[in-house]
């Protein structure tokens, strides 16, 4: 039975006994939702270089962790905010991350779309509209040329520089215009990204709805379906409702996913998801209770997961990747606790305790034994005894 001393808020320690985690069948070809998991990658904690600045990646782990997320059907969402896009990867070693997950996914026909946004470009220096369109052509044009499907990210500078609705309007209109096949338009709320704050032209979200719908409905036929990120379940309800028949709603709430993927008498959203990253194999398994109509199952196995998920998507949300590639960590899929941009230090030592009370609790700690011994090994880094 693996044990571990846990800080408190009191600076006291008191002793959480680690669980089995759960099981439950993994059966893909039943699953009745399009399921992506938004993929952290692995940075490599012993190359020479400056961690702040370097992005430094191990290929051999990131590439791994791929194949684990296929092997449960999920689908990966490639290069987007959990990679640390923009928070430590920039788009050159976004590159090359896009080429060798492709490569990748086309040797076993694995799920993925690439994120593609505006980074090469700088906010604070004032681009134009005119400006993003081409930073836009050129990343559409990168992940095209490799045989990716396009997930369109919300841009920094679009949102630095737009005037109005009508900019947004004019850049998504002309790169939808280009693309190849339907992409997946990306919402991401400035809860994650302060950056994105009044994106669509309007610092109300009702306001920015209007006009992503205005978007949507003149470019239907270029559109797989829309991700919003606003932690919201309201929101992303009446958006869901007003979509064209066609166009899929892929829930961005960490905070309720579990009910919005379920759905209601009048539809349901799919899921492109930071959180099953983390929870992947309950995910998984999740999809299979829902594929067999047994929503008792699919209830026992997601409702523990909604506090951990809200832990590591608190305020500051934009932190929570570091929860991500902490459990990562626990769970075997890498080494060391490391992250591009020294990232790992954005979140406190009681945090991450309570995170382990949590996972535990979701029964999400494939090895009780070795969560134990490589959490004992990072509090210990932080001062706590054990």
């Amino acid at each position: 039975m693996s044990r571990i001393l846990l800080p408190k808020p009191d600076r006291s320690l008191e002793e959480l006994i680690l669980r089995s985690p759960k099981s439950f069948p993994v059966e893909p070809s039943i699953y009745p939702r399009t399921i992506y998991a938004a993929a952290h990658v692995v940075a490599d904690s012993l190359s020479e270089g400056d961690p702040w600045l370097d992005v430094k990646i191990d290929w051999d782990k990131t590439l791994a962790f791929r194949e684990h997320l296929w092997n449960l059907g999920l689908g990966v969402a490639e290069a987007m905010d959990t990679a640390q896009r923009g928070m430590g990867l920039d788009w050159i070693g976004s590159q090359e991350l896009i080429r060798r997950s492709l490569d990748a996914a086309k040797a076993r026909n694995g799920l993925i779309a690439c994120g593609v946004g505006t980074d090469q470009l700088e906010p604070a220096k004032g681009q134009s509209p005119e400006e993003v369109v081409q930073a836009y052509e050129e990343q559409c044009e990168v992940v095209e040329n490799l045989g990716g499907r396009i997930i369109l990210m919300a841009s920094r500078s679009l949102a630095a520089c737009a005037r109005g609705p009508q900019d947004y309007l004019q850049v998504y209109e002309t790169i939808l215009g280009q693309v190849s096949q339907p992409v997946i338009i990306h919402w991401l709320g400035e809860m994650f990204d302060p950056a994105l704050e009044g994106y669509w032209g309007s610092s109300h979200h009702d306001q920015a709805m209007e006009t992503c719908l205005s978007m949507i409905l003149s470019n239907e036929e270029k559109i797989d379906g829309i991700k919003i990120s606003l932690l919201s379940k309201e929101k992303e309800i009446l958006m869901r409702r007003r979509l064209p028949g066609k166009i899929k709603m892929y829930t961005g709430d960490d905070f309720n996913f579990p009910e919005l993927i379920r759905g209601d008498e009048r539809g349901f959203s799919h899921a492109l998801l930071g959180i099953f990253d983390a929870i992947a194999g309950t995910a998984a398994s999740a999809m299979t209770a829902l594929g067999r109509n047994d929503e008792a199952t699919y209830d026992d196995l997601f409702e523990p997961t909604v506090p951990l998920s809200r832990h590591i998507f608190k305020k500051p949300t934009r932190f929570y990747k570091t929860g991500v590639v902490f459990l990562a960590y626990l769970n075997g899929f890498q080494d060391h606790f490391t992250m591009l941009g020294g990232q790992e230090s954005t979140r406190s030592t009681l945090h991450l305790a309570e995170l382990i009370r949590l996972a535990n609790q979701a029964g999400v700690l494939k090895d009780p034994d070795l969560a134990a011994h490589r959490a004992k090994a990072v509090f210990t880094s932080r001062g706590v005894a054990n």
